[in-house]
């Protein structure tokens, strides 16, 4: 039971992520990634506040778990920035595809630290779902070595290993403390982080002209982004990492489906194809754990 509760919540993540990306990356273009990130980050903390204050204390504790909780918030940080620049320097066309490669981080570090194993099916299955995920993703006419040198590529392969390592810590946290603290503390890491860039460039007038001239868009964002994290972080706990990273990831394809009907993109037939693929995927691992 706990298991199929576990895959809802991945599930419930991965609507979350689909919405959220696509309204991140329009404040990308709006107001900058450093800003993006800080109004985020500061509206999980402010929300999280009230549910986690009597517990943090004990995260100065013996055997508290703050560690595990450090490494998901810098590592969190680190990905967060590398794949906002990876935005900012390159084409969504071009640098979404990478994002699949976050599933097999976090499976591969699962498997390291906790030892966490998945049968050859899964496996399977996990790897269809993330060729299907890079198809859908992919939107030029045809795929070349030539990819790997169009700009941001490299910053954002980079990005997505690093997330991958953030889902897993992120995972092992919430395992180790609980889901809502775990997400808190990751906000922190990136409030202070990007306060301190924004604090030296001195860019906090602008940004809270943004916030005052986007509020519908910069609010529904961080709605959306954070109740991913806190429904991945409970995921995480109740079902196994590497699961519960590859249905969460499938964000992927409720973007695209957001594009399709929103902005009103057309697909490239390796596009469809990859839709069909990951979505019979997707339903596939669910069927197989739930």
């Amino acid at each position: 039971m706990s298991t199929s509760i576990g895959i809802l919540c991945a599930l419930g993540a991965m609507l979350c992520w689909g919405i959220g990306d696509f309204l991140i990356q329009r404040s990308l273009r709006k107001i900058g990634d450093w800003e993006t990130l800080f109004i985020i980050a500061s509206f999980g903390c402010i929300i999280l506040l009230p549910f986690v204050w009597s517990d943090l204390p004990s995260l100065f504790g013996p055997e508290s778990g703050r560690t595990i909780l450090t490494g998901a918030g810098i590592a969190l940080f680190i990905a967060a920035i590398l794949e906002f620049e990876a935005l900012r320097r390159g084409k969504i066309s071009v640098i979404e595809p990478t994002w699949s490669l976050e599933i097999p981080a976090s499976v591969f570090f699962a498997y390291i630290i906790l030892g966490e194993t998945l049968d050859i099916f899964q496996l399977l299955v996990i790897g269809v779902l993330i060729i299907g995920l890079f198809l859908v993703s992919y939107r030029g006419k045809a795929f070349s070595k030539k990819f790997f040198l169009e700009r941001g590529v490299l910053i954002s392969i980079a990005g997505a290993i690093m997330m991958g390592i953030a889902n897993f810590f992120v995972g092992w946290g919430a395992r180790e403390t609980d889901a809502l603290t775990t997400s808190f503390v990751i906000s922190l890491f990136s409030v202070v982080g990007s306060g301190i860039f924004l604090l030296a460039q001195g860019k906090f007038k602008k940004m809270f002209r943004d916030i005052r001239d986007n509020p519908k868009l910069l609010t529904t964002m961080s709605i959306f982004d954070n109740v991913a994290w806190i429904a991945f972080a409970f995921a995480m706990t109740l079902a196994p990492i590497g699961v519960a990273a590859a249905l969460s990831e499938s964000y992927i394809i409720i973007a695209v489906i957001l594009g399709l009907f929103v902005n009103k993109e057309k697909l490239e037939r390796h596009q469809k194809f990859g839709l069909c693929v990951a979505v019979l995927s997707a339903i596939l691992l669910v069927t197989q754990i739930g």
